[in-house]
């Protein structure tokens, strides 16, 4: 194991000390540092004049970290940030008039208007986003690594891409630290880790909220390498990324830098500063200006006439206030925009083929699998993550044989970290790699609940489409096999609920391989949910390419008498509730919606125009559903064509209990649904 090293700010073992910076880089950083100060001073004077609509998170006292980083990042590198992003932004390339136009919500902001000071997104300079959330950009930073190790594995060493992670204090106390530092160790990714430590996680003082004084010492903890550097010095900064750069572009892993620094405005422009720290404190701290102490040792020490620094100054000082008029001056977004790049616009189109009832007869699982191998074989940016998905072949055999054939980086055991992987495959999707994560359970998608919410789903928006979301999220559903109540939920309808996800909910083996390739193969965050208790039924499946397109629904039995709509193991039950009416001479369509989102609600409303009457069986629970959504839309879009009232058969709305006698009486079972559809036709 690595000792985690606490050199002085600008000491460094000789034979790993950096080349000395030369004149012109010398200067790059100085115009860097002053793009940072000025377009910040000049954002603070906008908030005052009302301009900037929301919040407005100044990097004013910590421009040398940005600085000192992205000076030895190139465009294909990408960088991860937090709340505080401006400086990250803007020393990565982004022009003032991008950010200001952002914090303005105007058309040209590099988000569209959409992000404001917290979500800034230019991927064309590898700005893969800040978050208003703390945490997920160490997660995404590793999966940006991730994506890149990928890409990288069979290339020359030393040439890798690389990704950064900025984050403050408050975040090494968060969960997503451990996970994410973890995960880059084991798997050797191309990560810098960048605490900047400015004292104070918004109010909280730092030597409150944690028992270890000092950051880069974690790393040990880890096997990482890690480093504690003054954060306003900006060489010091610089000589530490170059080492670390180095490091990760050779395949040798991640680093951790703590640059302790110190913000010296309030947390937020118009937030009151001084009811948890001092006003003495703050002065102690600009004297201490990172610029002032650059801009005296470029002088002193580097030959730099005071003239030709004036001449920096002033020309940043123009570019930025340029910058603002522009940005004044333009557009807001059109009214419009407000529900565009939600989804990704299909890439082509797609037919679903005519079902073979001869075709060579599979389970639900080996069809999956069969989909997973083929697009795995045709795309190499695709990997999977899970517990026991390598070598073990997954709990339920949906990776199996998979491992001998693509290897570890591209089935990869994850340790029990589901919001690390999660957070992870969301890094990778934006940096390239299109990753489908295996949980197993469904019930354990909820520890990565934030994530998907936060992150996954409004990705694509946030980035005005400009980045895309290619993650397949699989887990198993359902109640049946005296599982208890965390390893037998299903929450597909709370899933459908958040925009930008889609959720599929196959019943047969061939929906399952023909749904499974299209999740594989589209550009939106799926959530492919599998009941348990269907994973060995047999059915027919094409060999061969099988796609079929999501919001499509299947009639799995025509009829004339009444409609029936379910998902899942709830379709094989009202199929063969529709069998034995069918020996009483009642006709029943049983229509299988296949995905909850997209939802195909025309298939339902012709169905019920040619039946007049439906029933909805959904296993969750009923209230906020499914179930009640399918209702909902039938009563105001097909109301005319009732000839009774909507019934709806839902679980009981209770926590699943271990006994099979208690279980049993949660979920609708063939008497159920033979009992509700008798009744439905005597209306």
């Amino acid at each position: 194991m690595e000792k985690t090293s606490r050199r002085k700010p600008a000491a460094a073992a000789p034979e790993q000390q950096p080349a000395t910076p030369g004149r012109e880089q010398l200067a790059g950083l100085f115009r860097t540092m002053l793009v940072i100060r000025h377009t910040e001073e000049e954002l603070a004077r906008c908030h005052q004049r009302g301009l900037i609509h929301g919040a407005c998170h100044t990097y004013v006292g910590q421009e040398a970290i940005a600085a000192g980083v992205c000076a030895h990042l190139n465009p294909r590198d990408v960088i991860f940030s937090t709340h505080r992003g401006h400086g990250h932004a803007l020393a990565k390339g982004m022009p003032p008039q991008d950010l200001i136009a952002e914090l303005f919500g105007r058309a040209t902001g590099c988000s569209r208007g959409r992000g404001g000071s917290m979500h800034l997104f230019a991927p064309e300079i590898g700005m893969l986003g800040t978050s208003g959330i703390v945490g997920p950009c160490i997660l995404q930073a590793a999966g940006g690594g991730y994506a890149f190790k990928l890409a990288g594995r069979n290339g020359p060493p030393g040439q890798w891409g690389v990704a950064a992670a900025f984050f403050g204090d408050g975040a090494v106390n968060n969960g997503a630290f451990h996970e994410g530092l973890n995960m880059a160790a084991i798997w050797k990714l191309p990560v810098l880790f960048v605490c900047e430590n400015n004292q104070y996680a918004t109010e909280v003082p730092f030597h409150e909220a944690s028992g270890i004084p000092d950051v880069g010492r974690r790393a040990a903890n880890y096997g990482l390498p890690g480093e504690e550097v003054d954060g306003n010095d900006v060489l010091a900064v610089s000589a530490a990324a170059a080492r670390a750069v180095a490091r990760a572009r050779a395949g040798e892993g991640a680093t951790l830098i703590e640059c302790k620094t110190y913000r010296t405005r309030a947390h937020a422009e118009g937030m009151g500063d001084f009811g948890y720290r001092t006003r003495e404190e703050v002065d102690a701290w600009k004297v201490r200006c990172p610029i002032a102490s650059f801009r005296a040792a470029l002088e002193r020490d580097h030959g730099f006439p005071a003239a030709e620094l004036d001449a920096i100054e002033a020309e940043v000082k123009a570019l930025v206030a340029a910058a603002r008029a522009a940005a004044e001056a333009a557009p807001p977004p059109e009214a419009a925009s407000a529900t565009t790049h939600i989804y990704a616009e299909p890439a082509r189109a797609v037919t679903e083929p005519p079902a073979d009832p001869s075709a060579r007869q599979l389970t639900f699982i080996q069809a999956t699998v069969e989909a997973l191998d083929a697009e795995m074989a045709e795309d190499e940016r695709i990997f999977v993550l899970g517990e026991g998905i390598g070598v073990r072949g997954g709990n339920f055999r949906t990776t199996a044989g998979l491992y001998e054939k693509y290897g570890a980086d591209r089935l990869r055991d994850t340790p029990i970290s589901e919001r690390g992987f999660t957070g992870l495959a969301c890094g990778a999707a934006m940096a390239g790699a299109r990753p489908v994560v295996d949980f197993m359970f469904v019930d354990f998608v909820l520890d990565g609940w934030g994530e998907i919410v936060n992150q996954i789903a409004k990705m694509q928006f946030m980035s005005s489409g400009r980045l895309k979301m290619p993650v397949v999220l699989r887990g198993c559903i359902g109640i049946g096999h005296s599982a208890a109540t965390h390893h037998s939920g299903s929450y597909y309808g709370m899933l459908a609920q958040v925009p930008g996800l889609w959720v599929a909910v196959p019943s047969t083996p061939r929906d399952a391989k023909g749904l499974f390739t299209h999740a594989l193969r589209c550009n939106n965050p799926v959530l492919f949910l599998e009941h348990r208790e269907i994973l060995q039924v047999k059915g027919p499946v094409e060999e061969g390419d099988l796609e079929i397109p999501f919001g499509v629904a299947r009639i799995a039995r025509e009829g004339t008498d009444a409609t029936v709509v379910a998902l899942g193991r709830m379709n094989h039950l009202c199929l063969a509730a529709a069998e034995e009416l069918a020996k009483e001479g009642r006709s029943i369509e049983v229509i299988d919606p296949r995905t909850v989102s997209p939802f195909d609600g025309d298939t339902i409303l012709r169905s019920v125009a040619k039946t007049g009457r439906l029933l909805v069986v959904d296993e969750p629970a009923g209230p906020c559903g499914f179930a009640a959504e399918v209702a909902a839309l039938v009563a105001r879009d097909g109301f005319d064509d009732l000839d009774a009232p909507v019934r709806r058969l839902s679980g009981v709305p209770t926590p699943t209990p271990y006994s099979p006698v208690l279980e049993s009486q949660l979920v609708p079972d063939t008497a159920r649904i033979l009992a509700e559809m008798r009744g439905l036709l005597e209306e």
